[in-house]
């Protein structure tokens, strides 16, 4: 792994002291500090997340002790205060006029240029961790890179003709786990707690298709990669968990999302701390915290998914579910474990990890299917019972070749007959106001459905699933000039709603879905015609 570790990561040790501790103050980071607690809660700036990726012009420390020093005087103003003190460095690229002569696509061609950064210089006392290659970056408010957005967004690289660009972004994950030793939610210092869905192995697999290679290159990757979802403490009874990972009737292992911190989020204080303002007991409180960090974590921030009680936002228990969607990916990453040590003539290591992702495998089809509903369910361990919430997630089992033919039949016939809307296919069927819930579609849904599909034969239904979606972004982008992060799939005459922020323009994982569905389309078409 040292191979890759470049001069980027001195760096990155400066960026990591640079916010730790000195004698000056008792916090022990900025987000520790009165000055950032007041000005979160006195929310200055509409997104709680705009203060946080702000570049204080001093040592928090020193910015922490001249705040003390001023604010209980008459004319302090603390808008004023941070405006003086903090520069705002976010990119204003995105602000540009549409093109309106170009199609959506010509669009998405030159949006990726657009969205593109790095590689990173170091900024003293940002919060960015920097990368060394060039990236995407989602869009809007999200102006680092995110770990699972990248997926979808690399796909459509590839199917765009720019490999060079997706091999960069594999890259600085690739930097990330060799320096952090694993992969955090984005490249800010407040998401070091966690990371998000480990799509590591299919951004790897990707980049294998046509170069299998690439597979013992980025094996020591994989291996970290695994090792940080699968590190515990010792559990000794069924049900038992320690961080990511909980054991199963019998002695098998599956996963769950799970964040270190138990405080609000950095970039969503006020709203962790009005959400937990009715909790009582200190130990409930930090668990809520949890729960919403780990529903962070699984990039469904936020669904009626996670909830333990209808309706309430409140009682998002996280921790307790073991996810079916997570579970599938670690498979992949097991599988395709197996497959690099095979490739390297390694036979025990093929084998460890075959045995792997067999005994997982058999574990989602036990715990996670529902033969009277016929679809993946995820599971509350806590309550040693499915969870009864239909979601998009299981759709999962067939994009990674879990399910049994009998069980994508069954899949199959409930996205088609539930998920599948106007616009496209909905992501639960809770219409909770949470954005992960209805009436929102999300390209990375559609991408994992359809190409399930597909991978068991459904031509037909990926193909209607696609050619709604397409329309849908069609008509946005022909009435907005933008590609959106989410979309309304049930009423077509707005636009979605609901969640901690405005719905997004950019957008990285949206872009790279409709030209990979394109390409997907065009293959089709031109198979019936030979």
């Amino acid at each position: 792994m040292i191979r890759r570790i470049s001069f980027l990561f001195i760096l990155f040790i400066g960026f990591v002291a640079c916010r730790q501790n000195t004698d000056v103050t008792k916090a022990t980071t900025f987000y520790d500090t009165q000055l950032f607690k007041d000005v979160q809660l006195a929310a200055i700036y509409k997104d709680s997340k705009t203060f946080v990726d702000l570049v204080p012009q001093e040592h928090f420390t020193q910015l922490e002790a001249k705040y003390l020093a001023q604010k209980d005087a008459p004319d302090f103003d603390l808008k004023s205060f941070v405006e003086s003190n903090f520069m705002d460095q976010s990119m204003k690229s995105l602000e540009f006029k549409t093109d309106t002569t170009k199609t959506m696509y010509e669009h998405i061609g030159i949006m990726w240029d657009k969205l593109t950064r790095g590689p990173d210089a170091y900024v003293a006392n940002s919060s960015r961790i920097p990368l060394p290659k060039k990236y995407v970056v989602p869009g809007g408010r999200f102006q680092e890179i995110y770990y699972w957005d990248s997926y979808f967004t690399i796909e459509g690289l590839i199917a765009d003709g720019r490999k060079d660009l997706a091999k960069s972004m594999v890259d600085n994950f690739s930097f990330l786990i060799d320096s952090l030793g694993f992969i955090p939610n984005g490249t800010r210092d407040y998401y070091r707690t966690r990371s998000q869905p480990p799509f590591y192995s299919s951004m790897v697999e990707a980049l294998a298709r046509n170069e299998q290679n690439m597979l013992l290159y980025y094996l020591p990757e994989l291996n970290a990669e695994y090792e940080f979802f699968m590190q515990h403490d010792s559990i000794d009874r069924p049900y038992g968990a320690s961080k990511h990972v909980v054991q199963m009737i019998g002695g098998g292992l599956l996963n769950r999302y799970w964040d270190a911190g138990n405080e609000p989020r950095p970039e969503a204080y006020k709203e962790d701390l009005h959400l937990a303002k009715d909790v009582t007991a200190e130990n409930a409180k930090k668990q809520l915290f949890k729960d919403l960090r780990s529903a962070a974590e699984s990039g469904w921030d936020f669904s009626s998914r996670w909830f333990e009680k209808p309706d309430d936002f409140s009682s998002t228990m996280t921790t307790s579910i073991l996810p079916v969607d997570l579970n599938c990916l670690m498979y992949n990453l097991e599988d395709l474990l197996s497959k690099a040590y095979r490739m390297r003539g390694e036979k025990n290591g093929a084998a460890f990890f075959r045995k792997k992702a067999i005994e997982r495998k058999g574990l989602i089809r036990e715990y996670m299917y529902n033969d009277s509903l016929g679809y993946f369910m995820d599971f509350d361990f806590k309550r040693a019972e499915q969870t009864d919430e239909l979601t998009l997630a299981g759709a999962y089992p067939l994009f990674y070749g879990v399910a049994t033919r009998a069980q994508a039949e069954g899949v199959k016939n409930v996205i088609m007959e539930k998920f599948l809307k106007d616009g496209g296919l909905v992501t639960t069927l809770d219409h909770s106001g949470q954005q992960w819930d209805a009436p929102n579609g999300w390209a990375p849904l559609q991408w994992i459905a359809v190409n399930g599909l597909l991978a068991y034969g459904y031509n037909d239904e990926a193909k209607e699933i696609m050619e709604r979606w397409l329309a849908l972004n069609e008509k946005v982008y022909r009435n907005t000039g933008k590609m959106m992060e989410k979309y309304n799939v049930e009423d077509l005459s707005l636009l979605s709603g609901g969640g901690e922020y405005e719905t997004q323009d950019g957008f990285g994982w949206t872009n790279g879905v409709a030209v990979g569905f394109k390409k997907i389309l065009d293959q089709m078409e031109n198979k019936n015609t030979k």
